[in-house]
């Protein structure tokens, strides 16, 4: 007989792996190391899903898996290694100046302490209300609004200090 909950849980994480995969890499910043974390995520999130109270929070119960395992592989040292931009994928329709400004942008949220980090990647990259980036992150809908606004002002200061 099949489970529903998992059922339910297996479409969700067919559906959305490349968003899992690009969360991931923004972490470890190497193609095997950010598909070795979402497998880990995925097997972790099938393992404990009755762990889950209500359906309707499966996105935000999952990215806490998952942003949990990525902040893991950082702790282990796991395959640290830097990236190369050109392994990121480029938006193709901007023009170059573009490209290079948000390749800059980027480059600056990774210099970010992981918890400001964490919280402007989901916010600004996958697209998280802040409510969900506080379930995701355990944390208060006030310290999510603080760490991502310092690290917004971190981002700025960076960016004017390049202009002086």
């Amino acid at each position: 007989m099949k489970d529903p909950l998992r059922e339910e849980i297996i479409g969700y994480l067919l559906t959305n792996q490349e968003k899992f995969y690009r969360l991931a890499f923004s972490y470890v910043h190497n193609p095997d190391a950010a598909l070795d974390v979402v497998q880990n995520a995925i097997v972790k999130a099938l393992e404990h899903y009755n762990s889950i109270r209500n359906i309707k929070y499966i996105k935000t119960w999952f990215y806490r898996v998952l942003v949990n395992e990525c902040l893991t592989a950082l702790q282990k040292g796991k395959r640290e290694c830097a990236y190369e931009p050109e392994d990121l994928q480029r938006i193709q329709d901007q023009p170059v100046e573009e490209n290079h400004q948000a390749m800059e942008i980027y480059e600056q949220v990774q210099k970010l302490p992981e918890e400001m980090k964490t919280v402007v990647i989901l916010r600004f990259y996958e697209d998280f209300s802040l409510a969900e980036i506080a379930e995701v992150t355990g944390a208060k809908l006030s310290t999510v609004k603080y760490r991502l606004y310092a690290g917004l002002k971190n981002i700025k200061a960076t960016f004017e200090e390049g202009l002086a």
